[in-house]
């Protein structure tokens, strides 16, 4: 009886895990970087096929907690990332700043401490250019 109640604590507890990973985005806030090192206006992407395209290439980078980077230049696009977990709680906000490279990757920092330091590859870092640096300049 013991075993079988660890063995569902143990289930309850990775189900629980597993779903705060699994939270829904539902709005993204964009602010492009410009050369006085300020930033242009806010805008707000909440389309459900835009979102979706972000949400996954966002799943794909490649993250390095606990790295402290510093890099040369202003970011290119600051974007705020709104997740919904429990619909009775606030939502989080997870906050990116995200430089597009030379060779068409992209080089992100979270404010996740679970996350840190990121590196996108060229076809994801380009969904994320087109869907948020050129959603800014449309």
């Amino acid at each position: 009886m013991k075993k079988i109640v660890t063995s569902i604590f143990i289930l309850m507890f990775m189900v629980g895990c597993s779903a705060q990973d699994s939270g829904e985005l539902t709005r993204v806030d964009v602010q492009k970087g410009n050369k006085q090192e300020n930033y242009e206006d806010t805008l707000m992407i909440t389309d459900e096929k835009t979102i979706n395209l972000l949400k996954s290439s966002f799943g794909e980078v490649k993250w390095e907690p606990n790295t402290k980077p510093e890099m040369s230049r202003k970011e290119d696009i600051s974007a705020t990332l709104f997740y919904t977990f429990d619909e009775n709680m606030p939502e989080r906000l997870y906050e990116y700043r995200i430089w597009f490279n030379g060779n068409d990757t992209a080089t992100i920092i979270s404010n996740n401490e679970k996350e840190g330091y990121g590196t996108l590859d060229l076809d994801n870092s380009r969904i994320l250019k087109n869907n948020l640096l050129n959603y800014h300049e449309n």
